[in-house]
């Protein structure tokens, strides 16, 4: 249930807000509280968050997550597979769109040499 993308985009999220509640965090994933909430576990357990009470909060049940150090160097190295997944997809799609184009193109080639 946690992929690799949920847990670069929590752990991305994460570090840029540290103070997120896990409601605005699923909000920001587009994903549901409770599938949240049982990443925001896992990643705990693995040693990559920790989470810790507000010490002068009048909301006790609001959490701060901070990444370790080893979530900062797992952040690191899901950060560079991202990257080389997407520039394989956006090569994959520039290879798709440059053939439609000619399909469009030859199937303009043709229409015009049915109305000759």
């Amino acid at each position: 249930m946690l992929t690799d993308e949920y847990r670069y985009k929590i752990l991305k999220t994460l570090q840029q807000d540290p103070d997120l509640s896990q409601r605005e965090l699923a909000r920001r994933l587009g994903i549901s509280l409770g599938r949240t909430n049982f990443c925001l576990k896992a990643l705990i357990e693995k040693g990559l968050i920790k989470a810790g009470n507000f010490k002068r909060s009048d909301d006790k049940a609001k959490y701060l997550y901070l990444l370790t150090p080893k979530g900062i160097e797992d952040r690191a190295l899901l950060t560079h597979q991202f990257l080389q997944r997407k520039l394989q997809e956006h090569e994959a799609l520039t290879l798709e769109i440059e053939s439609l184009r000619q399909e469009v193109e030859k199937g303009s080639d043709e229409s015009t040499e049915w109305n000759v």
